[in-house]
């Protein structure tokens, strides 16, 4: 199996990473444990390639997977119409790693290892 499971049922995992993909699009960054980012970095890869794609099935392949979130609330524009229309521009150059992992120190918590994940 070619992904990480961390600690969750299919439906979880898949939840959580579409949570998390559409948080890392609207704010930027995110901060989470280590193997998440990582396990992230390729979903939000694969959205902004949908998004210089730029055509109607990408579109549509893209709405079904973020969520519906407004970004802006003074132009009411969601989180779909800030991939097209703001990000995919921003990377029409480069071919790929669109995102950036810095492991940041550990959980007091847990001692679980932490990461930020952002847009380069």
């Amino acid at each position: 199996m070619w992904n990480r499971k961390l600690g969750r049922t299919a439906e979880h995992r898949k939840a959580m990473l579409r949570n998390m993909a559409t948080s890392v699009i609207l704010h930027g960054k995110i901060e989470t444990t280590e193997m998440k980012a990582k396990e992230l970095r390729s979903v939000v890869d694969e959205l902004i390639t949908l998004g210089k794609r730029g055509d109607l099935h990408a579109r549509r392949q893209a709405a079904a997977y973020i969520r519906n979130v407004v970004a802006d609330e003074a132009t009411q524009k969601t989180v779909l119409q800030k991939l097209f229309d703001e990000i995919a521009p921003k990377y029409a150059d480069r071919n790929g790693g669109y995102t950036r992992v810095v492991k940041t120190g550990i959980r007091r918590g847990d001692s679980a290892p932490m990461a930020i994940i952002e847009l380069v």
